[in-house]
């Protein structure tokens, strides 16, 4: 199944907002100061990680392939007064300068990359001993509304799976959510690893806005529009018949790279 962004751009405009606080604290505390740096956003959506970094203080450009999530983005950022330029481009070609950028960021969107390719790319425009971020988020499948909710999606997918997101896939091992391989060609690419972490953080979720973030997923961008509402009109209907009309704490993880081009 296809993955195409633009198809649920509207709802990962909404939904996929849940960037925890916490994570800008994590990086301040690890020595990751934004202030009047440079900083490139690899695959950067709907705008939520680029937002946050300009709000530190540091001029971003995002780079982002699909031409709806850059236009939900811009409607974010002119709602809240931030002025973010956007590239409509791959990370593999960001046909950014040279030499320019303190730090290069990438949130839940490294497993879309060609990876050697975007590595290349980001060796030519990261300066010399730059920093790069390497991110991800998402629930972890312990509750049962996560359970139920798997269950029904799983149900509409060819050979009834759900497979990992895009590279991690490929991979049995992980650390840190991030597949091992990816370290070794990180560190072969002469990228140190300087910390990797996680921590948990809540989002509490109505039946419907829980609808809406399972409605941002990958899963569900391979399906036409009429497939996508009946699946979540499926799932509502379940959540209201299992769970009444309550808010759901959903338990998220946060998982960060930091890696030094030497």
């Amino acid at each position: 199944m296809n993955v195409n962004f633009g198809n649920v751009a509207k709802k990962y405009a909404q939904y996929r907002n849940d960037l925890p606080a916490e994570l800008l604290e994590s990086l301040k505390i690890r020595g990751i100061n934004f202030n009047g740096k440079n900083v490139a956003d690899l695959g950067s959506g709907t705008g939520v990680l680029s937002r946050a970094i300009y709000k530190e203080g540091a001029t971003v450009i995002g780079v982002e392939p699909s031409v709806e999530l850059i236009k939900e983005a811009k409607v974010i950022d002119k709602s809240v007064g931030v002025e973010i330029n956007y590239v409509n481009t791959y990370a593999e070609s960001t046909t950014l300068e040279s030499n320019m950028f303190d730090y290069i960021t990438v949130l839940r969107a490294w497993h879309w990359f060609d990876r050697q390719k975007t590595i290349e790319e980001i060796k030519r425009v990261l300066k010399d001993n730059g920093t790069l971020l390497i991110m991800d988020s998402g629930f972890m499948s312990k509750s049962k509304v996560i359970t139920n909710t798997l269950e029904i999606v799983k149900a509409h997918m060819p050979n009834r799976r759900l497979k990992p997101a895009g590279s991690k896939a490929e991979s049995k091992q992980l650390i840190n959510s991030f597949p091992i391989e990816w370290f070794n060609e990180w560190k072969q690419n002469g990228f140190d690893l300087k910390e990797t972490y996680k921590f948990e953080y809540t989002v509490s979720f109505s039946n419907e806005e829980w609808c809406g973030r399972v409605g941002s997923l990958s899963w569900l961008s391979g399906f036409d529009k009429s497939t996508q509402n009946n699946i979540l009109d499926e799932i509502y209907r379940h959540l209201e018949k299992e769970f009444g009309d309550v808010k759901h704490n959903i338990q998220h993880g946060c998982y960060v790279t930091i890696l030094n081009h030497l």
